[in-house]
């Protein structure tokens, strides 16, 4: 994890949040168990172009058949809690009680939001994130369900292309995450890009 890092100790408000995402900055904890977080500031910054998203042929050929219901905002802390759970592949996380209090309540405000699969009244897939001005920053992301969340990104990107935001934020990649076009650049061009997007008018998600 490249990048500076630093402890935070005082009581961090959803204003304070907010205002880290617009200059670059975003909170992690250790681990989930830990109720401590620190900031993070990588050198190099993951994006997800939204002109350059790409979708595999077999993932599309798996979208048309509709294996899930889609929703968006309808169960954000249960998203939240399944993105904390531990997983086959995730035996830890880094999102404890003090991350996702803060997030439920960037989600009253309206700058946090989820994405969600369901299988009949079951939550089987999803991810969150924030979003600012015409940016979206993406935090997490789980599947109970072959495709779960792959489907959900696909659907995050649709939206966000629908509504004219022009910054898809994923903090780092990871090889799954580059199948679909994500990409690493230096943190000055991040910058860049993240001010024209923050500067812009918050546009509704």
């Amino acid at each position: 994890m490249a990048g500076r890092r630093g402890r935070y100790y005082p009581a961090i408000t959803p204003d304070i949040l907010l205002r880290a995402y617009s200059i670059g900055l975003f909170p992690m904890a250790e681990s989930a168990d830990d109720p401590e977080i620190f900031w993070v500031e990588p050198e190099t910054r993951g994006v997800l172009p939204l002109d350059q998203f790409h979708v595999s042929n077999s993932l599309a050929k798996a979208i048309r058949k509709k294996p899930f219901d889609l929703r968006v905002d309808t169960d954000f802390e249960g998203v939240m809690a399944l993105c904390a759970a531990p997983a086959d592949d995730r035996p830890s996380t880094w999102i404890n009680s003090t991350i996702r209090k803060l997030y439920s309540e960037l989600h009253r405000m309206g700058h946090a939001h989820s994405v969600e699969a369901w299988e009949s009244d079951e939550l089987i897939g999803g991810l969150y994130g924030v979003s600012l001005g015409s940016a979206f920053f993406g935090e997490s992301m789980f599947s109970r369900r072959t495709n779960a969340s792959k489907i959900c990104l696909v659907h995050l990107v649709e939206r966000l292309k629908a509504k004219g935001f022009t910054l898809l934020d994923t903090q780092f990649t990871t090889e799954h995450l580059k199948t679909f076009g994500a990409t690493d650049i230096p943190k000055d061009e991040y910058l860049a890009l993240l001010k024209a997007a923050v500067g812009s008018q918050h546009l509704e998600f």
